[in-house]
């Protein structure tokens, strides 16, 4: 009994503790297989074949769709296995663009790592690529199908997790390729723009578009006056990739790293939210009270607002007229600004720093635009800021930390937390509160809205009444939730839905994280709640002051939006 579900990797007995695969087994030794396909939150796939072991009687398995068993004796390191995958790599190389040193992807490809860890020195079969096809019609992501390896992971990204279709396979054997239905770009397919296909695909095959070059050409400018603001969630998914702590709070470091770039102004979009609470939460109420279409759903999510846009336009009423923070905070920080240039600057550009793709689509949308141009002239992914950080020979971890600069320099944790799933309801939830003491705020924390399950629902009193409230992230996860409603099958007040999985943390902007990582990047957000003064939306004196002030009988105006 001793030895039950024990199985031998290269001679070390392991046990099997329910894991799916061969994979997970021996990933518990300390042996890291090569893999394109496998991706834990994705269906198995299996066609990479590069994870192949051995048993005992020489017989080979791709570890990520076999099902461990009692007594299995697997080798991972053989002769034999080493030429399989070598050969493998170099296939996929005699079919793949090698152009690596101008890759977008360069230093971050997935097909690099391999031909390394394989020991690829030269590729024995000539090159046959085909020419370079891109799409650039979306200004999210960008295709090359000179770089797709065929792996699937973007398709099953697209199908599996958000249930978009913009995406599948298409023709078979040798003319395999991944395409858009019939062929078309991709900007004029059911894309939301979410990226997330670009998160999982281990080549530059997708990649989310750069639009650094025209950020660095207004920074040189010494007319323009250029302002940036910068999204919750990027301070805890930039400290990786530069040699820090991925999720602890670094938003005093870029904000330095801002500075030192050029920008004039930084501010915390968080201040943004903060006006996006109270906005929301005064529709909500107001939806309770003189009985307006419920449930609510968030408007936060440019990517959730287009999936409505495409295939639920019928539940349009229900999306909050409210603007996403980024949308109401560049509006506010344009209009004022608009007379108030500093002496010798001629113009304003701002930039907001996103950790999603999305919000790059959202910017050109006609809706945020005025007489004087867009309200946000671009939008820059934590990825892309990570790369503006590393070209200018910025020592990003001996930065010292640095505040946003006034007026708006205030923001509350209520804003902070809207980076993760579940925030956006939670920072509601305190403004409607009748009680807004810390025991209070704590019983709100409890009832249910955090955490990363896919969906979470919750039930608040409020004035007598019993309100359900659900809590989604993930497209597919979503599409669930309207289905139930639309059947009659469930009733929501209010619905928050984030397209990314886990929220903001995990946008297709970030540095790519899954699992465990999502809920570290949650918990630094909610540590950088927990140490704020103000907790409250309404408590943030800089509200009082907008509101009295520049917004007072411009609410609608510079606030709200309406979807059609």
């Amino acid at each position: 009994m001793e030895n039950a579900n024990i199985m031998v990797v290269d001679g070390v007995p392991v046990k099997i503790e329910g894991e799916r695969n061969l994979l997970e087994v021996i990933s518990k030794t300390g042996i890291k297989l090569p893999v394109f396909c496998y991706h834990s939150d994705l269906s198995i796939y299996g066609a990479c074949r590069l994870c192949m072991v051995e048993d005992e009687r020489g017989r080979l398995m791709a570890a990520c769709s076999t099902v461990p068993r009692e007594g299995m004796q697997i080798r991972t390191n053989t002769e034999r296995l080493r030429k399989y995958r070598k050969n493998i790599i170099e296939l996929l190389l005699a079919s793949h663009c090698r152009d690596c040193t101008t890759c977008e992807k360069s230093g971050r490809c997935s097909l690099q790592d391999m031909a390394v860890q394989v020991g690829i020195e030269n590729v024995r079969y000539p090159n046959d690529r085909n020419e370079s096809v891109r799409d650039v019609s979306s200004p999210s992501i960008i295709r090359d199908e000179s770089k797709c390896i065929l792996c699937g992971d973007c398709v099953r990204e697209c199908n599996e997790i958000q249930r978009v279709g913009a995406i599948d396979f298409a023709y078979r054997g040798s003319e395999a390729k991944i395409s858009t239905p019939f062929g078309k770009p991709i900007a004029q397919t059911l894309c939301v723009n979410c990226g997330q296909c670009a998160a999982v695909c281990p080549t530059g095959a997708i990649i989310v578009r750069d639009d650094t070059p025209k950020v660095w050409e207004k920074l040189d400018d010494p007319k323009v006056f250029v302002t940036c603001e910068i999204a919750p969630a990027v301070r805890v998914g930039i400290g990786r990739e530069l040699g820090l702590v991925d999720d602890e709070n670094e938003m005093g470091r870029i904000v330095a790293a801002l500075h030192r770039m050029g920008f004039d102004e930084v501010y915390d979009t968080a201040t943004g939210a903060d006006l996006t609470v109270i906005e929301e939460a005064n529709e909500f109420v107001n939806r309770i009270e003189k009985g307006g279409t419920l449930p609510l759903f968030t408007s936060c999510c440019p990517a959730w607002v287009k999936y409505v846009e495409n295939k639920y336009p019928q539940f349009l009423p229900n999306v909050s007229t409210c603007r996403s923070p980024m949308g109401m905070f560049a509006a506010v920080i344009k209009d004022y600004y608009k007379n108030r240039l500093p002496e010798g600057k001629t113009s304003h550009y701002h930039v907001a720093l996103m950790p999603c793709t999305a919000k790059k689509f959202e910017a050109k949308r006609p809706e945020f635009r005025t007489e004087y141009g867009p309200n946000t002239d671009d939008v820059i992914t934590t990825q892309e800021m990570i790369r503006m950080i590393k070209r200018s020979g910025i020592m990003f971890n001996e930065l010292r930390p640095e505040a946003v600069d006034l007026p708006f320099g205030t923001m509350s944790g209520a804003g902070v937390i809207f980076g993760v799933t579940g925030g956006v309801t939670e920072a509601v939830l305190r403004k409607i509160a009748a009680d807004s003491s810390r025991t209070a705020l704590t019983q709100i924390e409890y009832t249910g809205v955090r955490g990363m399950d896919d969906v979470k629902e919750a039930y608040i009193s409020y004035k007598g009444k019993q309100l359900h409230i659900a809590v989604v992230s993930g497209l597919s996860n979503a599409r669930k939730i309207v289905k139930d409603i639309e059947s009659g099958k469930a009733s929501y007040d209010l619905v928050e839905v984030m397209a990314c999985r886990g929220g903001c943390i995990s946008g297709a902007g970030q540095p790519y994280i899954s699992g465990r990582n999502r809920v570290k990047r949650g918990e630094g957000l909610y540590r950088t709640d927990s140490v704020s003064p103000i907790k409250c939306s309404q408590d943030n004196p800089l509200m009082k002051e907008l509101y009295n002030g520049m917004l007072k009988g411009r609410e609608h105006e510079l606030l709200h939006v309406e979807y059609r």
